[in-house]
């Protein structure tokens, strides 16, 4: 009996595919945006790509914020150094768990967060 995973065509497993690349971090934050400009896919590919549009902008603004403050020369910058690489690391750990989930067939939801980002186009 053929396995119905087995097919690369299949457009259920394209869809889980491009699901992967949005949470690519940092550069899963730009087929995210094309996808939600285009209004390309059904419902829960668009809020993967929404997810990832809020993740990754979070997390920009976030690290030039901080990397700002602390692009001064004095000893009081290294907290800010140290938050930086802190929020990095978990935007990071974050897109690692949420793609976890998507192999899992599981919901991509996160509190607090996936409510602001359901309000994006």
């Amino acid at each position: 009996m053929p396995n119905p995973y087995d097919d690369p065509y299949d457009p259920q497993q394209l869809k889980r595919i491009r699901m992967f690349v949005y949470l690519v971090p940092v550069l899963g934050v730009i087929p995210a945006m094309w996808a939600l400009a285009v209004r390309k896919g059904d419902s829960r590919e668009r809020q993967a790509a929404r997810l990832s549009t809020t993740l990754g902008l979070g997390w920009l603004v976030g690290y030039a914020a901080l990397a700002a403050g602390a692009h001064t020369a004095d000893p009081s910058a290294i907290p800010l150094l140290v938050a930086n690489s802190a929020l990095t690391s978990g935007y990071f750990v974050v897109m690692l768990w949420l793609m976890l989930r998507l192999w899992q067939r599981r919901p991509l939801r996160l509190p607090g967060i996936s409510d602001v980002s359901d309000r994006l186009p």
